[in-house]
Order: C-alpha cells, then sequence, then structure tokens
C-alpha cells in the first residue's frame, strides 16, 4: 500500500556517499580526457569548452530548483493535510456529544484509538498497519452512524455529526496520497544524475584541458552538491527522511480527547 520511491532501497547516508562519488568519478573522467586531448596536441579552445560546462551547469541548476521545489512543496502538503485532518476529527469528536450514550462512549473510544494509530504511522515505518487499522475504525464508525441515520433520518444534529466523519473519511485517503504516494518520479531522477555526470565530465574536460588539477576544490564542490541532492532525497521521504513533519497538532487533539 505504502508507494516507495525509486531510491528509496538506498540509506540517505548511502545516498549522499555515491552522489559525492559520481561528482568526482566524471570530474576525474572529464579531466584525464581534457589532459589526453592537451596533451596530443589537439587544438580546443579552452574558452569554448568553458561555455558549454556553463550552460550545462546552468541547466543542471534549474533542475535542481525545481526538483527541490516539488519536494519542499509536498512537506508543505503533507503539513497543511495532517492540521486539515486534526481539526476534522476534533469536530466530529465533539459531535459526538449529539448521539445516544451507547454510540457516543462507542465513538469517542474509536476516534480516541483513531488519532492514536494515525500518529502511530507518522511516527514509525510500519504504515501498512496503520492504514489497515484506520480503514478498520472509520468503518465501525460508519456503520454505527448508519444504524442510527435509520432510526432518526431527520435529525438535523445527526446528519452534521455524518458530515464531520465523512471529511475525517475523505482527509484520511488525501493525506494517504498528496502525503506518501506522490513522489519524485524516477525519470526526473534519472535526467537529474544524467546531466550531473555530463556537467562534471564537462567542467574535468576544461580542467584538463588547462592541466591544472585542484585537489582541493573538487572534492568541497562534491560535497557542496551532494548536500543539496541530499536535501532533496530527504524531503522526498515523508516515513523515513530526517526532516519530518511536526504532529503537535495531532498530539494536542489526543490530549484533549483524554483517556
Amino acid at each position: 500500500m505504502y508507494a516507495g520511491g525509486p531510491l528509496d532501497f538506498l540509506p540517505l547516508w548511502a545516498f549522499f556517499l555515491i552522489t559525492i562519488a559520481v561528482v568526482l568519478l566524471f570530474l576525474e573522467l572529464g579531466f584525464r580526457l581534457g589532459g589526453r586531448r592537451s596533451a596530443a596536441g589537439e587544438v580546443e579552445k579552452e574558452s569554448s569548452v568553458g561555455a558549454m560546462a556553463n550552460a550545462s551547469l546552468a541547466l543542471l541548476a534549474f533542475l535542481l530548483a525545481f526538483t527541490f521545489g516539488f519536494a519542499a512543496s509536498r512537506l508543505e502538503v503533507r503539513r497543511t493535510l495532517m492540521i486539515d485532518e486534526a481539526n476534522a476529527i476534533g469536530t466530529t469528536y465533539l459531535r459526538t456529544s449529539t448521539l445516544p450514550e451507547a454510540e457516543r462512549s462507542a465513538a469517542r473510544a474509536l476516534l480516541r484509538e483513531y488519532v492514536d494509530v494515525r500518529l502511530e504511522g507518522a511516527r514509525s515505518k510500519h504504515l501498512d498497519e496503520a492504514v489497515r487499522r484506520s480503514l478498520e475504525i472509520q468503518n465501525r464508525l460508519w456503520e454505527s452512524a448508519a444504524a442510527l441515520a435509520e432510526r432518526s433520518p431527520s435529525s438535523i444534529v445527526l446528519g452534521l455529526y455524518l458530515q464531520s466523519l465523512n471529511e475525517t473519511i475523505d482527509l484520511h485517503t488525501k493525506r494517504l496520497t498528496e502525503s506518501v504516494r506522490v513522489r519524485i518520479p524516477a525519470i526526473i531522477w534519472i535526467v537529474l544524475y544524467a546531466i550531473t555526470a555530463l556537467s562534471m565530465g564537462e567542467m574535468g574536460y576544461q580542467t584538463g584541458l588547462g592541466g591544472r588539477r585542484r585537489p582541493l576544490s573538487s572534492p568541497a564542490f562534491a560535497a557542496a552538491f551532494a548536500a543539496v541532492m541530499l536535501l532533496i532525497a530527504d524531503l522526498d521521504r515523508p516515513q523515513a527522511g530526517w526532516i519530518r513533519v511536526s504532529q503537535d497538532a495531532m498530539v494536542e487533539l489526543r490530549q484533549s480527547m483524554g483517556d
């Protein structure tokens, strides 16, 4: 049920190191090719190679900005939907006071468990189990409300309870889809790394034509570039990344519900 991203099999630290290795590898390959052509006496203006390298780097920067913007927007979507869901659950909980005593106690107990399950799903990696239990609780709440509606079809207050319960169920689906299943597509990662390899190769080639190796600047550049890529990958991992949406709104809701 949980839709993993194309690079989720890599831990973030491994992703960071591999990106550094890719950058350094293509810088070195480009440098050696440039040095070989320069030693062979083949005439090639370093300025023209530099212009192409700058154009490739500009294209890479644009793609990085686009991908980072997409990943950052998903973080904001996750935060907004979490708050919306907390508000919807809170409204549903308050409207249980209009139900008969037996149904009221059962509904409130289920809603308290529902919030616990949502918090556990957000904090752990057992999302599938949390989603399964959430659906079970939704079904039990809806079946109980539907039975009440059959007995009191003209009840306005019961209609308001059904409306808020329906919104809670809808937000579960929306949150699961928008927050977890929408990820950076594999094709974007492929194109991003392809342009990275091309740009680093051109940079190394330009340096090789000049015959000036830069042993300190290359690793620093590779680390800085890998850090940006790491940030994008982290933002794209809602369940396993280091950047997580705060669940304070849901925690405060659970505290307001009591034991």
